[in-house]
C-alpha cells in the first residue's frame, strides 16, 4: 500500500481526499531534519509547504520516496539536484497563490504609504497623533514592477485600477504583452530612477539575488518606497537599512527575508517599515486551493503514473523512454544554452526534429527545451507548464518534422527569434548517450556539454587561441575540452570550452578584455547530468 507523509500543516479536507482514494496518509508536522530523516524511508510521497526542508541528507534516507509535492510555488526548501539524482519527482502548484499574493502586495503598499499599522499602534497606546501620520496618494504615482509574470501582471492590473502609472522591467516581457497590460516596458535603470514605489515579483535565482543592492538602491529617486512580497534574498537588507536610515528611501514593506523564520530585525522596529511574516500566500482560499491541487497530483501519480506540474521530469511512456530520454536531456541543454546567450525577449521558438526523431512523441522534447530556455528567469517553470507559460507570454512555438537525410540520423535544430536577433543551434546524441552541440549560428562544432562551459565569440585571427589558452592557464582555469569552429578564414569564430569550475567575475573581465573577443558568456547548466 502506498503511503503519503504530510510534513506541513494542510487543511483537514486534504486528508479526506487521500482517504477516499484508498491511499494511506499520515500527518506529522514540525519534524526536525533528523526526525524527518529517520522516518522518510517509510513513505512513497511527501507533501510540504515552505517550512519543511527536503535536504540531501533527507533524500539519502528516502529509499522508497517517489515524489515530493510542494503545496505552493517556490521550491527553495527542496534540493532539486539531489531529488533528480535520486529519481524523485518534484511537483509544485504554480498557479494557486497568484491572486492572494497580488492582493497582499497592494495591501502592503497602502499600509506603507498611509502609515496604517503605525497609526493603529499609536491609538493602542492611547495617543491621538493625527499630524504624525500624514501619507501620500497612490493616484498618479509611478509603480515600478520588477518581474511581470503571473503575479506581477496581476499587481499591475490592480495598480492601474487605482490610476497609478506602471513601469515594468522583465527580460521576457514582450512589447505586445506590455501594451496589452497597459504598462510601460523599461530598463531596470529607468525603473529605479523614475518609480515612486518599487515592487519585486521575480523568482530568486543567481541572476536576481540582491538585484536591489547598495548600488541599485542608490539609483532610486529620493523618497521612493520598496516592496518585497516575492522572495527573501532579492534585496541586500543591510543596504536597504542604510538607505532608510539616511532617509534616501521613504519606507519599505517586507513580507519575506534573507533568513526565515526571523523574530528580531531592525526593520521591525522602524516607523517607516511595514513587515509581515511571509503572509502573501496565506489566505483561506489560496491555502485550500494549492493543498487540494497537490493532493490530486500526488494521487494521480501514485495510482496511474500521470505526471503534472513536475519540475524535474517530463511526461513519457515506458516504450519511448530508452530512445527519448537522452534526447530529452539534449533538449534541456539546448534550451539552457540559448537561455544564457540571448539578450532580449523571445518572440518565436522554432524546433526542427530531423530523421528518426519524427517517428516518436516529440512533446516531451519540446517541453524540456522550452523549460530549459526559460529556466534562468523563471526557475519555477516545469516541463508540463513550459509551453503554456511561453504562449501566455506571447512566444510563438513552431515544431517542424523533417525526415530529410543528413550526416546524423536524428538531431534537433533550434531557432530562437528575439526582438532584435536570431540564434540557431543544433545538437544530437551519439551512442555514448551524451548530448552534444553540432552547430551554432552558422558555425559547425562538435562539443559535448558539461556542467560549466565558456562560450567565446571572436574574430578568427592568428594567435588568438594561444593567447586565450595562456590567459586561462594564468587564471588557473582548467580546461577539460576545447572546441573550435569558424564560418570562414578570418571571419566569425566560436570557442566552446568545458571547464572544471565556475568562472568568477574577475576572470570573466580578463577574458572579455582579450584582443579579438567579441563576446564571452560563462555557462552554468543547472540540470546537467553526466
Amino acid at each position: 500500500m502506498k503511503k503519503i507523509l504530510i510534513a506541513d500543516k494542510l487543511p483537514e479536507t486534504v486528508i479526506k481526499i487521500f482517504h477516499d482514494s484508498g491511499l494511506v496518509v499520515e500527518e506529522k508536522t514540525g519534524l526536525t531534519k533528523d526526525e524527518l530523516s529517520q522516518i522518510i524511508g517509510d513513505y512513497n510521497a511527501v507533501i510540504v509547504r515552505s517550512a519543511t526542508k527536503i535536504t540531501p541528507k533527507v533524500i539519502a534516507k528516502a529509499k522508497n520516496l517517489k515524489v515530493v509535492g510542494r503545496a505552493g510555488i517556490g521550491v527553495d526548501n527542496i534540493d532539486m539536484l539531489a531529488a533528480t539524482e535520486a529519481g524523485i519527482i518534484v511537483m509544485n502548484t504554480p498557479y494557486g497563490n497568484a491572486v492572494t499574493t497580488a492582493e497582499h502586495t497592494i495591501a502592503m503598499i497602502m499600509a506603507l504609504v498611509r502609515k496604517i499599522s503605525h497609526a493603529h499602534k499609536s491609538l493602542q497606546s492611547q495617543k491621538w497623533e493625527k499630524n504624525k501620520f500624514v501619507g501620500i496618494e497612490l493616484e498618479g504615482k509611478k509603480l515600478g514592477i520588477i518581474g511581470c509574470g503571473n503575479i506581477g501582471s496581476l499587481v499591475a492590473k490592480k495598480a492601474i485600477a487605482l490610476e497609478m502609472k506602471v513601469m515594468a522591467y522583465d527580460p521576457f516581457l514582450l512589447d505586445e504583452k506590455a501594451k496589452k497590460l497597459g504598462v510601460e516596458k523599461c530598463s531596470l535603470h529607468d525603473l529605479l530612477t523614475q518609480s515612486d514605489i518599487i515592487s519585486l515579483h521575480t523568482p530568486l535565482t543567481e541572476k536576481t539575488r540582491n538585484i536591489l543592492n547598495k548600488e541599485s538602491l542608490a539609483l532610486c529617486k529620493k523618497g521612493a518606497f520598496i516592496i518585497n512580497c516575492a522572495r527573501g534574498g532579492l534585496i541586500d537588507e543591510a543596504a536597504l537599512l542604510e538607505l532608510l536610515e539616511n532617509q534616501h528611501l521613504a519606507g519599505a514593506a517586507l513580507d519575506v527575508y534573507q533568513q526565515e523564520p526571523v523574530t528580531d530585525s531592525a526593520f521591525f522596529k522602524r516607523d517607516d517599515c511595514v513587515c509581515t511574516p511571509h503572509l502573501a500566500a496565506s489566505t483561506t482560499e489560496a491555502q485550500e486551493k494549492v493543498a487540494h491541487q497537490i493532493a490530486r497530483q500526488i494521487i494521480a501519480y501514485l495510482t496511474s503514473g500521470a505526471v503534472e506540474n513536475a519540475l524535474n521530469s517530463p511526461s513519457i511512456t515506458a516504450q519511448e523512454a530508452p530512445i527519448l530520454k537522452p534526447f530529452i536531456n539534449l533538449s534541456m541543454m539546448l534550451g539552457e544554452f540559448c537561455g544564457q546567450i540571448i539578450q532580449s525577449p523571445v518572440k518565436k521558438i522554432s524546433i526542427e526534429y530531423q530523421g528518426e526523431l519524427t517517428e516518436y512523441n516529440i512533446k516531451p522534447l519540446t517541453s524540456s527545451l522550452i523549460a530549459g530556455l526559460l529556466r534562468f528567469t523563471l526557475p519555477d517553470i516545469n516541463v508540463v507548464s513550459a509551453p503554456h507559460v511561453a504562449r501566455k507570454r506571447g512566444i510563438y512555438i513552431e515544431e517542424i518534422l523533417s525526415d530529410k537525410a543528413g550526416i546524423y540520423d536524428k538531431y534537433i535544430e533550434l531557432t530562437i527569434e528575439t526582438e532584435n536577433s536570431t540564434h540557431k543551434i543544433a545538437g544530437t546524441v551519439f551512442s555514448d548517450k551524451r548530448p552534444r552541440i553540432i552547430h551554432i549560428n552558422g558555425v559547425n562544432m562538435d562539443a559535448v556539454f558539461s556542467k560549466y562551459m565558456l562560450y567565446i565569440n571572436n574574430v578568427d585571427k592568428v594567435g588568438f587561441i594561444g593567447g586565450l589558452g595562456t590567459l586561462l592557464a594564468k587564471k588557473n582555469i582548467n580546461i577539460a575540452t576545447f572546441n573550435l569552429g569558424r564560418d570562414m578564414p578570418g571571419g566569425n569564430a566560436i570557442a566552446l570550452i568545458n571547464i572544471d569550475s565556475e568562472i568568477t567575475k574577475d576572470q570573466m573581465k580578463d577574458i572579455e578584455d582579450l584582443e579579438h573577443v567579441k563576446r564571452v558568456e560563462a555557462l552554468n547548466f543547472l540540470h546537467y547530468v553526466s
